[in-house]
């Protein structure tokens, strides 16, 4: 008879839990639509744990993240000019990442299926995000990944977004 009373206890307690779980990945995926301003963008070296503002104090960037569920990146380093030659244009893509594609929210993780990119090694690609809120600032941290910008180094993308209102 205890033997019953305890399976019973058991299946209850895993349907609370579930039930608990999904609402929450709702409510995130709610919480990730929107209009986002960037902060900061910081590359963390693999190796040495070192993080560098590669754009800069004071990049710039936007975030557009629909109900629906497509996803639009964009992120521009700070001081940037317009290029007058080949080697300027070079720099200014080397300054910059902008992605869009189809994204779902699971695991703690916002993931997007890359459709177009600046980088035409992300297409067709799933771009992880590990994400948490902290008030109105959305962090999004990769995981370790050889970046086309820092040839030969992998890194750590770590981005802040402050929700627009």
């Amino acid at each position: 008879m205890k033997a019953k009373y305890w399976l019973l206890r058991v299946a209850v307690l895993f349907v609370a839990v579930v039930l608990l779980v999904r609402p929450t990945l709702a409510d995130d995926k709610d919480k990730v639509v929107g209009v986002w301003k960037l902060v900061s963008v910081v590359y963390e070296d693999n190796a040495t744990k070192e993080r560098t503002p590669v754009l800069g104090e004071h990049p710039k960037g936007c975030q557009i993240a629909t109900r629906e569920g497509r996803w639009l990146a964009l992120v521009t380093g700070e001081g940037r000019k317009v290029p007058q030659n080949d080697k300027e244009r070079s720099d200014a893509l080397r300054s910059m990442i902008a992605y869009t594609g189809k994204y779902r929210v699971e695991s703690g993780k916002v993931i997007t299926k890359v459709e177009a990119a600046w980088n035409e090694a992300w297409v067709g690609t799933e771009q992880e995000r590990f994400y948490r809120f902290e008030g109105d600032r959305l962090l999004l941290e990769s995981p370790p990944q050889p970046h086309p910008n820092l040839l030969g180094k992998v890194v750590r993308i770590i981005v802040i977004w402050e929700r627009e209102k």
